[in-house]
């Protein structure tokens, strides 16, 4: 089952060496919820500090960032929302992060949940047939041109888009990666980002990208998480994706987010195999 709240754990005081209990809930569920933490921007990388290495965002090292800083994320009637769709962050890099922690620090009157669904469960659902079609695959992911024509137009700095593209060029990843420390293998969806596949053509790669995408859909792979100020949620970016519904708009919602290194994605043919 995907989610579980946890109770009677204060975040501010997790470290390296008591982290354990939690990775293991993570690994299990995909997505934990932590009430009314109201943590610091400090102590949220702290806290993504004892799950591994902090990440720094990606635009942020073209700007020569060296240390890690926490994302504001904040919808509101100047902002639309432009996470309203299933994904997994920033698949478009060698490495892409392996945990998010995201901290809810304003929230509208209705409206503004956070969804998260079973990339996992997709991969264990499918026929053994299309299973392994799936994991001959690699497909391109691409910050290009989505996303950097998104991030120069938010910037209102001329030329972002195409300095982000030469930084990071497309990179190539399996369709079904396997959990480095579970075994467990999950359908990997870039979303926006993620192109076709070298083995089909675009015709042949459309129907099977739909029919996943739609496996997103069904609720018996969901669990949405309704927030209240100061609430804390983390997921297994390898697990699981994630949508930020945007039936708030145009009221305020403000959250922060922090990642954490991962390591390249693989498919390991053996581990985790039914």
């Amino acid at each position: 089952m995907i989610g579980a709240e946890v109770e009677g754990v204060e975040l501010k005081t997790v470290t390296t060496e008591s982290v354990a209990p939690i990775e293991d809930a993570l690994y299990e569920h995909g997505v934990l919820f932590f009430r009314a933490q109201h943590l610091t921007s400090d102590e949220q990388i702290e806290l993504a500090r004892a799950f591994g290495e902090p990440s720094i965002y990606p635009i942020s090292k073209i700007h020569g960032a060296t240390e890690p800083v926490c994302s504001v994320i904040e919808d509101g009637p100047d902002s639309p929302p432009t996470t309203d769709g299933w994904h997994t962050d920033v698949t478009w890099i060698e490495s892409p992060p392996k945990i998010a922690i995201l901290c809810g620090l304003e929230v509208p009157e209705y409206g503004g949940h956070t969804m998260w669904a079973s990339a996992a469960d997709v991969y264990d659902s499918l026929s053994p047939s299309i299973q392994g079609l799936l994991e001959g695959m690699e497909a391109e992911h691409t910050c290009w041109p989505g996303f950097c024509e998104t991030a120069e137009r938010k910037s209102e700095v001329e030329g972002l888009g195409r300095r982000i593209a030469d930084a990071y060029p497309p990179v190539m990843h399996p369709v079904v990666r396997t959990h480095p420390v579970t075994g467990q293998k999950a359908y990997y969806d870039g979303s926006s980002t993620m192109n076709g596949v070298a083995e089909l053509s675009d015709a042949e790669w459309e129907p099977l990208r739909l029919m996943l995408r739609a496996m997103f859909d069904e609720p018996k792979r969901q669990v949405r998480w309704s927030w209240t100020e100061g609430d804390v949620a983390i997921w297994d970016e390898r697990l699981v994706v994630h949508r930020g519904v945007s039936d708030h708009f145009p009221l305020r919602r403000v959250v922060r987010r922090i990642t954490v290194d991962g390591e390249r994605p693989f498919l390991d043919a053996i581990a985790g195999a039914n």
